[in-house]
């Protein structure tokens, strides 16, 4: 039975942040670092195919002329504010870049998305990725992070599931640019203490 409630509900913040802006972390097969202009290739494989971007707010992008856009103006100024979690996932091997993760809306929802290139689903990437960026969070100070999922891609919600997160709730949304209905399942992790 799903239960639904308000998308913009906020657990009240009980401890002391000490936020950064995305420090590497080092993680079995994984970096976990900021985009870097050499990541531009990648960048347009990863943001421009269309299954990856399904369930994403976005349309996917077409050009490497769009993915340097994208980075340099929606990306990289991510890096110049006092608290950013904004991560490339790059192979351990190689520094490819294969996916990301982030948290949108530090303080508020702190919101954590992330994706991985086609050719990596269903080997333990995007749950290696994100325990290590939550682990960071914990350590940062953050109370909580919340996730969510559209209801027709579960396996998002398995990683959610995978590193510890519990169902709070599901939601509907008029999704821009796409103009479309989604409904959303919610997640939410304790950190510390609340």
């Amino acid at each position: 039975m799903e239960t639904w409630c308000n998308k913009n509900s906020v657990a009240h913040r009980t401890t002391e942040m000490k936020l950064q802006n995305t420090p590497t972390i080092v993680a079995k097969r994984l970096i976990l670092r900021k985009f870097e202009e050499k990541d531009i290739e990648d960048m347009l494989s990863l943001y421009g195919d269309e299954e990856v971007n399904t369930y994403l707010p976005w349309f996917p992008i077409k050009t490497l002329q769009e993915a340097e856009r994208y980075l340099k103006e929606t990306v990289m100024p991510c890096y110049n504010s006092q608290a950013s979690y904004n991560y490339a996932i790059a192979l351990k091997e190689n520094d490819r870049l294969i996916g990301y993760v982030y948290l949108h809306d530090i303080g508020g929802e702190n919101d954590l998305g992330y994706a991985l290139a086609k050719q990596y689903w269903g080997q333990g990437y995007a749950s290696e990725a994100c325990r290590a960026v939550v682990a960071q969070l914990r350590e940062d100070g953050l109370p909580y992070i919340t996730a969510t999922h559209d209801v027709n891609n579960p396996r998002s919600g398995e990683v959610m599931k995978k590193i510890g997160m519990k169902y709070e709730c599901s939601y509907d949304e008029f999704w821009q640019p796409k103009n479309i209905w989604v409904i959303f399942k919610k997640y939410r992790l304790i950190l510390n203490g609340i």
